[in-house]
Protein backbone atom coordinates (compact mmCIF):
# COMPACT_ATOMS: atom_id res chain seq x y z
CA UNK A 1 0.00 0.00 0.00
CA UNK A 2 1.07 3.60 -1.03
CA UNK A 3 2.55 6.03 1.90
CA UNK A 4 -0.42 8.67 1.94
CA UNK A 5 2.37 10.98 3.75
CA UNK A 6 4.35 10.78 0.09
CA UNK A 7 7.14 13.29 0.10
CA UNK A 8 6.18 16.43 -2.65
CA UNK A 9 9.54 18.41 -1.96
CA UNK A 10 11.38 16.87 -5.73
CA UNK A 11 8.50 18.01 -7.52
CA UNK A 12 8.44 21.74 -5.92
CA UNK A 13 11.85 21.92 -6.16
CA UNK A 14 12.51 20.99 -10.18
CA UNK A 15 9.11 23.29 -10.51
CA UNK A 16 12.27 26.26 -8.65
CA UNK A 17 14.79 25.15 -10.50
CA UNK A 18 13.84 24.99 -13.76
CA UNK A 19 10.65 27.21 -13.83
CA UNK A 20 11.10 30.02 -11.11
CA UNK A 21 14.96 30.57 -11.06
CA UNK A 22 14.99 30.49 -14.83
CA UNK A 23 12.56 33.21 -14.68
CA UNK A 24 10.23 31.38 -16.93
CA UNK A 25 7.08 31.56 -14.52
CA UNK A 26 5.75 34.63 -15.98
CA UNK A 27 6.00 33.27 -19.03
CA UNK A 28 3.96 30.07 -18.21
CA UNK A 29 1.64 32.10 -16.45
CA UNK A 30 1.27 33.91 -19.62
CA UNK A 31 0.47 30.84 -21.24
CA UNK A 32 -1.59 29.35 -18.77
CA UNK A 33 -3.72 32.83 -18.74
CA UNK A 34 -4.27 32.89 -22.64
CA UNK A 35 -5.25 28.96 -22.70
CA UNK A 36 -7.81 29.45 -19.51
CA UNK A 37 -9.19 32.50 -21.43
CA UNK A 38 -9.42 31.40 -24.57
CA UNK A 39 -11.66 28.28 -22.71
CA UNK A 40 -13.88 30.17 -20.91
CA UNK A 41 -14.75 32.89 -23.98
CA UNK A 42 -15.29 29.78 -26.56
CA UNK A 43 -17.32 28.02 -23.74
CA UNK A 44 -19.09 31.08 -23.12
CA UNK A 45 -19.98 31.96 -26.83
CA UNK A 46 -21.15 28.24 -27.59
CA UNK A 47 -23.61 28.48 -25.03
CA UNK A 48 -24.99 31.38 -25.94
CA UNK A 49 -25.03 29.97 -29.72
CA UNK A 50 -26.82 26.62 -27.68
CA UNK A 51 -29.75 29.49 -26.08
CA UNK A 52 -28.97 28.43 -22.38
CA UNK A 53 -31.30 30.02 -20.60
CA UNK A 54 -29.37 30.48 -17.29
CA UNK A 55 -26.63 31.90 -19.10
CA UNK A 56 -25.63 35.79 -19.54
CA UNK A 57 -25.90 36.64 -22.80
CA UNK A 58 -23.80 39.35 -25.04
CA UNK A 59 -22.78 42.23 -24.07
CA UNK A 60 -24.06 45.31 -25.37
CA UNK A 61 -23.78 49.11 -24.68
CA UNK A 62 -25.78 51.88 -25.95
CA UNK A 63 -27.43 49.02 -28.52
CA UNK A 64 -23.54 47.97 -29.65
CA UNK A 65 -22.81 44.56 -29.77
CA UNK A 66 -19.16 44.68 -27.68
CA UNK A 67 -17.30 42.08 -28.62
CA UNK A 68 -14.52 40.15 -26.71
CA UNK A 69 -12.08 41.68 -28.53
CA UNK A 70 -12.75 44.74 -27.20
CA UNK A 71 -12.42 43.66 -23.33
CA UNK A 72 -8.92 41.37 -24.28
CA UNK A 73 -7.69 44.55 -26.07
CA UNK A 74 -8.14 46.90 -22.84
CA UNK A 75 -6.46 44.36 -20.71
CA UNK A 76 -3.69 43.73 -22.66
CA UNK A 77 -3.14 47.41 -22.72
CA UNK A 78 -3.49 47.78 -19.17
CA UNK A 79 -1.34 44.70 -18.27
CA UNK A 80 1.64 46.11 -20.89
CA UNK A 81 1.38 49.83 -19.34
CA UNK A 82 1.47 48.46 -16.21
CA UNK A 83 4.48 46.49 -17.20
CA UNK A 84 6.66 49.44 -17.73
CA UNK A 85 5.25 51.02 -14.50
CA UNK A 86 5.97 48.18 -11.60
CA UNK A 87 9.30 48.45 -10.35
CA UNK A 88 9.12 45.69 -8.27
CA UNK A 89 9.37 42.00 -10.00
CA UNK A 90 7.36 39.57 -7.61
CA UNK A 91 4.39 39.31 -7.28
CA UNK A 92 3.37 41.77 -10.03
CA UNK A 93 5.23 40.95 -12.60
CA UNK A 94 3.74 37.27 -11.87
CA UNK A 95 -0.24 38.73 -12.18
CA UNK A 96 0.17 41.14 -15.21
CA UNK A 97 1.43 38.06 -16.82
CA UNK A 98 -1.68 35.79 -15.71
CA UNK A 99 -3.85 39.43 -16.88
CA UNK A 100 -1.88 40.09 -20.58
CA UNK A 101 -2.12 36.02 -21.48
CA UNK A 102 -6.17 36.30 -20.61
CA UNK A 103 -6.32 39.22 -22.57
CA UNK A 104 -4.44 37.92 -25.82
CA UNK A 105 -6.95 34.51 -25.34
CA UNK A 106 -9.56 37.07 -25.81
CA UNK A 107 -8.35 38.77 -28.78
CA UNK A 108 -6.97 35.63 -30.76
CA UNK A 109 -10.57 34.20 -29.87
CA UNK A 110 -11.71 36.57 -32.90
CA UNK A 111 -8.34 37.17 -34.92
CA UNK A 112 -10.94 36.26 -37.69
CA UNK A 113 -12.76 38.98 -37.07
CA UNK A 114 -9.91 41.72 -36.86
CA UNK A 115 -7.95 39.81 -39.90
CA UNK A 116 -11.23 40.20 -42.27
CA UNK A 117 -12.96 42.89 -40.54
CA UNK A 118 -16.53 41.52 -40.79
CA UNK A 119 -18.13 39.51 -38.40
CA UNK A 120 -17.10 36.02 -39.64
CA UNK A 121 -16.96 34.22 -36.12
CA UNK A 122 -19.23 31.05 -37.01
CA UNK A 123 -18.30 30.74 -40.32
CA UNK A 124 -15.70 28.25 -41.88
CA UNK A 125 -13.18 31.93 -42.13
CA UNK A 126 -14.19 31.85 -38.62
CA UNK A 127 -11.95 29.08 -37.78
CA UNK A 128 -8.90 30.93 -38.71
CA UNK A 129 -9.22 32.42 -34.79
CA UNK A 130 -8.34 28.77 -33.86
CA UNK A 131 -5.41 28.18 -35.64
CA UNK A 132 -4.32 31.31 -34.58
CA UNK A 133 -4.55 30.03 -31.01
CA UNK A 134 -2.95 27.02 -31.50
CA UNK A 135 -0.32 29.23 -33.22
CA UNK A 136 0.14 31.06 -30.14
CA UNK A 137 0.36 28.64 -28.13
CA UNK A 138 3.22 26.32 -29.85
CA UNK A 139 5.03 29.10 -29.81
CA UNK A 140 5.00 30.06 -26.69
CA UNK A 141 5.58 26.47 -25.37
CA UNK A 142 8.60 26.40 -27.77
CA UNK A 143 10.13 29.76 -26.00
CA UNK A 144 9.77 27.76 -22.52
CA UNK A 145 11.50 24.95 -23.40
CA UNK A 146 14.02 26.89 -24.72
CA UNK A 147 14.26 25.65 -28.35
CA UNK A 148 16.27 27.19 -30.72
CA UNK A 149 15.15 27.93 -34.19
CA UNK A 150 16.36 26.81 -37.36
CA UNK A 151 19.09 24.93 -35.19
CA UNK A 152 21.28 27.83 -34.67
CA UNK A 153 22.70 27.79 -31.50
CA UNK A 154 25.87 29.73 -30.36
CA UNK A 155 29.44 28.61 -30.73
CA UNK A 156 32.05 28.75 -28.33
CA UNK A 157 34.31 31.36 -28.67
CA UNK A 158 37.46 30.48 -31.26
CA UNK A 159 35.77 27.96 -33.03
CA UNK A 160 35.97 29.65 -36.42
CA UNK A 161 34.73 25.70 -38.08
CA UNK A 162 31.80 25.43 -36.01
CA UNK A 163 30.45 28.86 -37.30
CA UNK A 164 30.20 28.18 -40.72
CA UNK A 165 28.58 24.33 -39.65
CA UNK A 166 26.08 26.83 -37.95
CA UNK A 167 25.30 28.85 -41.16
CA UNK A 168 24.97 25.87 -43.22
CA UNK A 169 22.09 24.52 -40.50
CA UNK A 170 20.18 27.27 -40.56
CA UNK A 171 21.04 27.54 -44.12
CA UNK A 172 18.98 24.35 -45.16
CA UNK A 173 16.49 23.99 -42.33
CA UNK A 174 15.08 27.74 -43.50
CA UNK A 175 15.07 26.01 -46.93
CA UNK A 176 13.69 23.20 -46.34
CA UNK A 177 11.23 25.59 -44.06
CA UNK A 178 10.22 28.17 -47.13
CA UNK A 179 9.74 24.64 -49.44
CA UNK A 180 7.09 23.51 -47.08
CA UNK A 181 5.46 26.80 -46.69
CA UNK A 182 5.24 27.34 -50.19
CA UNK A 183 3.47 23.68 -50.40
CA UNK A 184 0.58 24.85 -48.37
CA UNK A 185 1.66 22.96 -45.14
CA UNK A 186 1.73 26.02 -42.48
CA UNK A 187 1.94 23.69 -39.65
CA UNK A 188 4.41 21.56 -40.86
CA UNK A 189 6.50 24.58 -41.54
CA UNK A 190 6.01 26.07 -38.21
CA UNK A 191 7.30 22.91 -36.23
CA UNK A 192 10.24 22.44 -39.28
CA UNK A 193 11.93 25.65 -37.72
CA UNK A 194 12.91 23.68 -34.71
CA UNK A 195 13.39 20.24 -36.19
CA UNK A 196 15.09 19.34 -39.33
CA UNK A 197 13.15 16.39 -40.24
CA UNK A 198 9.74 17.82 -40.24
CA UNK A 199 11.33 20.21 -42.84
CA UNK A 200 12.32 17.36 -45.27
CA UNK A 201 9.17 15.58 -44.59
CA UNK A 202 7.25 18.66 -45.61
CA UNK A 203 9.57 18.97 -48.75
CA UNK A 204 8.88 15.92 -49.96
CA UNK A 205 5.72 15.64 -49.57
CA UNK A 206 3.18 16.27 -52.02
CA UNK A 207 1.70 20.19 -52.20
CA UNK A 208 -1.55 21.44 -51.35
CA UNK A 209 -3.74 21.71 -54.34
CA UNK A 210 -4.33 25.45 -54.10
CA UNK A 211 -1.08 26.19 -52.66
CA UNK A 212 1.55 28.06 -54.45
CA UNK A 213 3.50 25.85 -55.55
CA UNK A 214 0.87 23.62 -57.15
CA UNK A 215 -0.23 26.67 -59.05
CA UNK A 216 3.03 27.19 -60.30
CA UNK A 217 4.33 23.72 -60.99
CA UNK A 218 1.07 20.76 -60.89
CA UNK A 219 -0.08 19.52 -64.07
CA UNK A 220 -4.54 19.44 -63.79
CA UNK A 221 -3.78 15.57 -63.33
CA UNK A 222 -1.04 16.50 -60.36
CA UNK A 223 -3.42 18.67 -59.10
CA UNK A 224 -6.35 16.16 -59.14
CA UNK A 225 -4.39 13.89 -57.18
CA UNK A 226 -3.23 16.97 -54.82
CA UNK A 227 -6.96 16.96 -53.85
CA UNK A 228 -7.58 13.44 -53.47
CA UNK A 229 -5.07 12.90 -50.65
CA UNK A 230 -6.02 15.95 -48.83
CA UNK A 231 -9.42 14.94 -48.69
CA UNK A 232 -8.84 13.00 -45.70
CA UNK A 233 -6.61 15.15 -43.73
CA UNK A 234 -9.39 18.38 -44.12
CA UNK A 235 -11.83 15.74 -42.82
CA UNK A 236 -10.19 15.46 -39.72
CA UNK A 237 -8.93 18.86 -39.54
CA UNK A 238 -12.75 19.99 -39.78
CA UNK A 239 -13.48 17.62 -37.40
CA UNK A 240 -10.65 18.60 -34.51
CA UNK A 241 -11.72 22.57 -35.06
CA UNK A 242 -15.33 22.03 -34.89
CA UNK A 243 -14.57 19.87 -31.04
CA UNK A 244 -12.63 22.52 -30.14
CA UNK A 245 -14.73 25.79 -30.79
CA UNK A 246 -18.00 24.14 -32.47
CA UNK A 247 -19.26 23.53 -35.81
CA UNK A 248 -19.97 26.80 -38.32
CA UNK A 249 -23.16 28.08 -39.65
CA UNK A 250 -24.43 26.47 -42.93
CA UNK A 251 -23.75 28.24 -46.25
CA UNK A 252 -25.20 28.37 -49.42
CA UNK A 253 -21.78 26.41 -50.26
CA UNK A 254 -21.69 24.29 -47.63
CA UNK A 255 -23.19 21.25 -49.34
CA UNK A 256 -20.75 21.57 -52.30
CA UNK A 257 -17.64 21.52 -50.30
CA UNK A 258 -19.39 18.49 -48.15
CA UNK A 259 -19.46 16.91 -51.37
CA UNK A 260 -16.24 17.62 -52.53
CA UNK A 261 -14.51 16.50 -49.16
CA UNK A 262 -15.88 13.45 -49.68
CA UNK A 263 -15.75 13.30 -53.53
CA UNK A 264 -11.97 14.72 -54.64
CA UNK A 265 -12.62 13.30 -58.25
CA UNK A 266 -15.49 16.19 -58.42
CA UNK A 267 -12.94 18.65 -57.65
CA UNK A 268 -13.04 21.58 -60.77
CA UNK A 269 -8.59 20.52 -61.46
CA UNK A 270 -10.47 16.90 -61.82
CA UNK A 271 -12.92 17.23 -64.84
CA UNK A 272 -9.81 19.89 -66.16
CA UNK A 273 -7.41 17.43 -66.43
CA UNK A 274 -9.93 14.25 -67.66
CA UNK A 275 -11.18 17.26 -70.57
CA UNK A 276 -8.09 17.77 -71.69
CA UNK A 277 -7.43 14.06 -72.28
CA UNK A 278 -11.09 13.18 -73.55
CA UNK A 279 -11.18 16.13 -75.75
CA UNK A 280 -11.63 15.39 -79.41
CA UNK A 281 -9.22 16.80 -81.93
CA UNK A 282 -10.96 19.41 -84.18
CA UNK A 283 -10.41 18.37 -87.20
CA UNK A 284 -11.01 21.16 -90.24
CA UNK A 285 -13.53 21.17 -92.91
CA UNK A 286 -12.97 22.60 -95.81
CA UNK A 287 -15.53 24.78 -97.26
CA UNK A 288 -17.99 23.79 -99.89
CA UNK A 289 -17.21 24.88 -103.63
CA UNK A 290 -19.36 27.31 -104.80
CA UNK A 291 -20.63 26.25 -107.82
CA UNK A 292 -20.44 27.88 -111.37
CA UNK A 293 -22.16 31.01 -111.91
CA UNK A 294 -23.15 31.42 -108.06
Amino acid sequence: MQDPNVDWHWLFGSYHDEIVKSGKQPLLLLLLGLIGGFVFIRTSTRMIRAQVKWWPGNVSAGGIHLHHEVFGVMLMLIAGAATFAVTTVHPWRDILAIAFGIGAGLVLDEFALLLRLKDVYWTKEGRTSIDAVIVAILVIVLLLVRAVPFGASDPRPGEFSARWVVVAIVSVNACLTLVTALKGKPWLALFSTFATVIGLIGALRMATPESPWARRSYSAEKCAEAARRKAPWARRKNRLISLIGGKPSPTPDAHAEAHLATHPTDHPAHHAAAASVAEPTAVPVAAPATPPGG
